[in-house]
């Protein structure tokens, strides 16, 4: 293993982080002892089963409502214990994405027009689910001249309606070709929280994220945090794809010179075997030191963890913003 060479070096022998990051142009190729080889996914990776009753009334109740979440769409490893708590992240817009990242398992093609009717039923969903914190989030929609954003707005606007009292969060896509567009849409019809996903590092935007841009994310970001100064933005980043830990340290802190407060990261994990395939698996001590590290340079709040995804515990994450 080698190890950062600066005066101010935070990987000792264990390889854990410690301290704070020295800059990067200080820093060799860092490969942390903690950082598991591909193959059986280790115990902590253990998940509670979706097949409880709780979880298959929870889908059947969705279903029937005409509504898709990104939950079952993209087969998230946490849909067992969030459909047993009764949360869900609503994905709107379809359940067809104009693009086909191999990391990701919905479906793609050519989507449907969107739905008028979607917005309110999503917030009668919200309602009968007795929500407190909501999160909306779609598949890309590339078709779309304003790539979704009215939908957006309609649907935060049905929940201002119906759910006053519900903090909704939405998990928006990049926008690509029309973002100064969008994020004025987005401006009609504010929510209590703004996500957008970085994934991964610029070096694998090819490779993870085609069709996407890593400085064209930043700058959603950074757009509609400048316009909306006390609103908190959000942002997450799988680990396990090939990237190293000077990567990670650059991504932190591009996020964070956006102004982005909040910050998720978590584990890739291929949702079949036609996907990419994870490179390693990060232990939940390194995921500690990285939640530390984002901590120290500034963002208010940190989940990282093996499991955590992007709208995992959600609620939580946000109560003290």
């Amino acid at each position: 293993m080698t190890a950062f060479s600066d005066r101010n070096r935070i990987l000792p022998e264990n390889g854990l982080l410690t301290g704070r990051v020295p800059p990067l142009n200080t820093a060799s190729d860092v490969r942390s002892s903690q950082h598991l080889p591909s193959g059986r996914k280790p115990d902590w990776l253990r998940v509670l089963s979706p097949l409880h009753p709780d979880v298959i009334a929870l889908r059947s109740r969705i279903a029937n409502d005409g509504l898709h979440t990104v939950c079952e769409e993209a087969r998230c490893p946490n849909i067992g214990e969030c459909f047993r708590k009764g949360t869900a992240t609503f994905m709107i817009l379809g359940n067809l994405c104009t693009r086909a990242c191999p990391f990701c398992d919905v479906e793609h093609g050519k989507p449907l027009p969107p739905d008028p009717g979607e917005p309110e039923r999503v917030a009668q969903a919200v309602v009968t689910m007795n929500l407190r914190h909501v999160v909306v989030t779609s598949v890309d929609r590339d078709d779309l001249p304003d790539g979704g954003s009215r939908h957006f707005t309609a649907v935060v606007n049905a929940l201002r309606r119906t759910a006053p009292n519900v903090r909704v969060e939405i998990l928006v896509p990049d926008f690509r070709g029309c973002l100064p567009l969008a994020v004025e849409i987005l401006s009609l019809a504010l929510p209590d929280f703004l996500n957008h996903n970085i994934e991964t590092v610029p070096r694998l935007y090819r490779k993870v994220r085609p069709g996407a841009d890593y400085s064209h994310s930043l700058d959603l970001l950074s757009r509609f945090g400048r316009l909306h100064p006390s609103l908190p933005t959000k942002s997450g980043l799988m680990l396990g794809l090939g990237e190293t830990d000077e990567e990670i340290v650059s991504v932190v802190r591009d996020l964070r010179s956006t102004g982005c407060s909040m910050l998720t990261i978590g584990q890739y994990l291929p949702p079949s075997k036609s996907h990419l395939p994870v490179e390693r698996y990060v232990s939940p001590e390194e995921f500690d030191a990285w939640r530390r590290f984002a901590l120290e340079e500034g963002f208010k709040h940190v989940a990282s963890g093996p499991l955590v995804r992007s709208s995992y515990h959600a609620e939580e994450n946000a109560a003290g913003l």
